[in-house]
């Protein structure tokens, strides 16, 4: 790994940062997963300017000459400090497609990122540096790649040593602490029958009426609960099968994603119930639910979202809070109040300067 780079002589520390035109610089980048060099490198030129030691991580190997490479590619994470942190604030900037630059209507800051989680980045930035101005130097930045497929950052940065002893993650959290946050548990079934022409369907087996009896197997099943995130919940995302519509079908598979609550076993236990080794199950994804730290005097509220959090365990106690809506992230309505952003940076302040009194 590279070490990490000198600040520059000519930084200006504790300036502050204006989130707004932060947020519409960094929005106005091309940065849906895969092609995150580009911002990268605006953030880490940014903060070496502002006189912080700023460490890129490179996530996948070089494309050789640049000249060669496609735009954005060369990806790293952005990890940057000025002394020991204590307490860091981690966000995410990649986007999902497509791609939209900003623009500003009415208290509405609209682009691809603005909640999820550019905005959110600069917010934090912008605290970071007033408690900065005010001395405070155990504050770290810790911005990753690829959260939107994976969390391939995160899990890069969790292999740097670290002495925090907190974790300020940022997603949309219409600025309230996250107390938890739902698992994920994704499956592909997989159903086999026999074909034959659909005139003598005595002759075949329909892989398709085979997978819908389970799918409704699941419908009728009750999914693990828990007193804090709820019952579990699964959407079926993927369905297909069939050859044609004149032959009975030997085969379909449909992805379904859960949204857990506790121990995937219980999960795992009652969806074998339910498809009864009527088709094949393949698991493709799982994460675990989260409970999270809270801290007095901040409003709180559970999420079905999964974030970074389980893959920066090296970070420090885990918080989750950060301004905008979950509800239009990954929407081509993507927006962020301005009104909102502007006072994330006074909450973002106020959270570390409280968790710094305690350590």
């Amino acid at each position: 790994m590279d070490p990490i780079t000198h600040p520059s002589a000519a930084a200006a520390p504790g300036a502050p940062v204006d989130p707004i035109a932060l947020t519409r610089r960094l929005v106005d980048i091309d940065s849906t997963t895969g092609r995150e060099g580009d911002v990268a490198g605006v953030l880490a030129n940014l903060l070496r300017d502002r006189g912080y030691s700023v460490l890129e991580q490179p996530l996948d190997a070089a494309f050789g000459d640049a000249r060669d490479r496609p735009p954005g590619s060369g990806r790293t994470n952005v990890i940057a400090a000025v002394g020991e942190p204590k307490v860091v604030f981690s966000t995410h900037f990649d986007c999902v497609p497509p791609f939209f630059p900003s623009r500003i209507e009415g208290d509405l800051l609209y682009g691809r990122g603005a909640c999820d989680a550019k905005g959110i980045l600069a917010a934090q930035l912008a605290a970071a540096e007033r408690l900065r101005a005010a001395g405070e130097t155990r504050v770290g930045l810790v911005f990753v790649a690829g959260e939107e497929r994976g969390s391939d950052g995160a899990k890069a940065a969790n292999r740097i040593a670290s002495q925090a002893q907190y974790l300020i993650n940022g997603e949309p959290t219409d600025l309230r602490l996250g107390a938890a946050t739902r698992g994920a548990f994704r499956v592909r079934l997989t159903s086999t029958g026999k074909a034959a022409h659909s005139g003598y369907p005595e002759l075949g087996e329909s892989a398709i009426e085979k997978l819908i009896d389970c799918l409704n197997a699941l419908r009728l099943s009750a999914w693990p609960s828990d007193d804090l995130l709820g019952t579990t919940h699964y959407t079926v995302g993927l369905i297909s099968g069939g050859v044609a519509p004149n032959v009975i079908p030997p085969h379909a598979e449909a992805e379904v994603f859960f949204r857990t609550v506790g121990e995937h076993d219980a999960v795992r236990k009652t969806l074998a119930e339910a498809i009864a080794g009527r088709v094949a199950v393949e698991e493709i994804l799982e994460l675990p639910a989260c409970r999270l730290h809270t801290v007095p005097g901040f409003e709180t509220a559970v999420f079905s979202y999964f974030s970074d959090i389980p893959f920066l365990s090296n970070w420090g106690t885990p918080l989750l809070l950060g301004p905008g809506s979950i509800h239009v992230a990954h929407t081509e309505r993507e927006h962020i109040r301005i009104s909102e952003l502007t006072q994330a940076v006074d909450v973002y302040e106020t959270l570390a300067a409280a968790l710094l009194a305690t350590v």
